[in-house]
């Protein structure tokens, strides 16, 4: 089976062209595809816009129809760093509606697995706002929809974007039909996301956060891996379905965060996701792009993501050489090891 691409022109069209998470960042990423051969390997998915009911299974319909309306009117701020530009609304709910197929296809068969190569991004979106570059939280309504409209009983989100998916996370707080795994750089933007955070109600355990401080590098991430995350997705929780989250930002010389990552950890990252995915739901898997924001390292780290997808190795070296300066957090690895300490503890033996 084939590896979609969920992909449509009109996300583009979205912003300004100086914010930091601006067209250019797609752009790169899809002329590289393009360049190595990769983007015609690709089974396009269609990008139907999602109806607004669609999207007010996870945000208020008055939020959804603010942004509609403030997109039509020719755009405007919804915070000082979520901009909303006359195509907003439409590429955001094609990139619901891009993800919803692709979702429907993976489960019927049809594909083997998928990447999300869309704006604008989601993760930080609230029910009620936007915030952190993000509109519409597209991975939770993928995720409500799979378990509403597929009769799915267990999804996982794994989000490896450097910054806490707090929308996200306050989606599926409550809930143990969605498993949500983070791995994000704390203290940072925006600061949710510690470790204590483990869920409330029905959805209390179902909620993971390793919170990893500056300097956080490839071998503290494949700990973390291989000792809590894959342990609870293969062993403990055994979704039917695996969506990601998946931000580039933690790349060493990103220039929105501190951690101490490789090009080549990405690939890593993925490779055990899709080892996960075919141990327990037939490698039922869907990345979606969030963050990355330093261009001439961006599309490699994604173009990674994407041939372990496709079960490949890496293409191209790492476009910098690693940054010896940069800022590490006091007893990085005893940080670390506390966060990898309490989750095993919760695992139990």
């Amino acid at each position: 089976m084939a590896t979609g691409r969920v992909y449509d022109d009109i996300f583009l069209r979205h912003g300004p062209p100086w914010h930091p998470e601006k067209p250019e960042r797609l752009e790169v990423i899809c002329e590289l595809l393009q360049d190595d051969g990769l983007w015609d390997e690709l089974h396009p998915v269609p990008t139907p816009p999602a109806p607004p009911e669609l999207i007010a299974t996870v945000h208020e319909p008055d939020y959804v129809e603010h942004v509609r309306l403030l997109s039509e009117s020719g755009g405007g701020a919804l915070d000082h760093e979520t901009m909303v530009s006359p195509d907003t609304y439409e590429a955001a709910a094609r990139a619901i509606g891009g993800c919803v197929t692709a979702v429907e296809a993976i489960l019927a068969e049809e594909l083997h697995n998928a990447i999300g190569l869309l704006r604008p991004p989601g993760h930080h979106a609230m029910p009620n706002r936007g915030m952190g570059f993000c509109i519409f939280n597209t991975i939770a309504i993928a995720a409500d929809y799979a378990i509403r409209e597929c009769g799915l009983e267990r999804v996982a989100i794994v989000d490896f974007d450097v910054h806490h998916g707090n929308g996200t996370q306050h989606v599926f707080f409550h809930r143990r039909d969605v498993l949500y795994i983070s791995l994000h750089q704390y203290p940072l933007y925006p600061g949710t996301g510690p470790l204590e955070e483990v869920g409330i109600d029905a959805g209390r355990g179902y909620n993971i956060n390793l919170p990893l401080p500056a300097g956080t590098s490839d071998y503290h991430i494949q700990r973390c891996l291989d000792e809590v995350i894959l342990p609870t997705l293969v062993d403990i929780y055994k979704p039917q379905l695996v969506l990601v989250s998946a931000g580039y930002d933690g790349y060493h010389a990103d220039p929105l965060a501190g951690w101490d990552l490789s090009a080549e950890c990405y690939h890593a990252i993925t490779q055990r996701l899709v080892e996960a995915a075919e141990a327990v739901c037939d490698g039922r898997l869907c990345l979606l792009l969030a963050g990355g924001y330093l261009l001439d390292a961006l599309p490699v780290c994604v173009e990674n993501s994407l041939l372990a997808l496709l079960g490949r190795p890496p293409l191209h070296e790492d476009p910098f050489p690693a940054d010896s300066d940069i800022a590490r957090a006091p007893n990085l690895d005893d940080r670390v090891e506390r966060v990898l300490q309490f989750h095993k503890a919760r695992m139990g033996p």
